[in-house]
């Protein structure tokens, strides 16, 4: 496999990447905390499992805020 280097990067690509980086941090993030602020019982599973998952690329928080959480009628709006 090909690996390019930054600097061997066009300065489009270069903030392509730092865009899509940033999408992704912000939301493990912003799963992270949701994640931890939430009660045991409104999680659907282990919280250590979900914690590790959502560090997986995008797929990660994407699935734990589709599948992850429990919708109680508090949080439905």
């Amino acid at each position: 496999m090909f690996k390019r280097k930054w600097r061997d990067m066009s300065g489009e690509e270069q903030r392509a990447v730092l865009v899509l980086a940033s999408i992704q941090l912000a939301l493990a993030a912003t799963a992270w905390a949701d994640l931890a602020s939430r009660p045991v019982h409104e999680v659907n599973g282990n919280k250590g499992t979900w914690a590790a998952l959502i560090g997986i690329n995008f797929i990660g928080p994407l699935a734990y805020f589709r599948w992850g959480r429990v919708r109680t009628r508090s949080n439905m709006h």
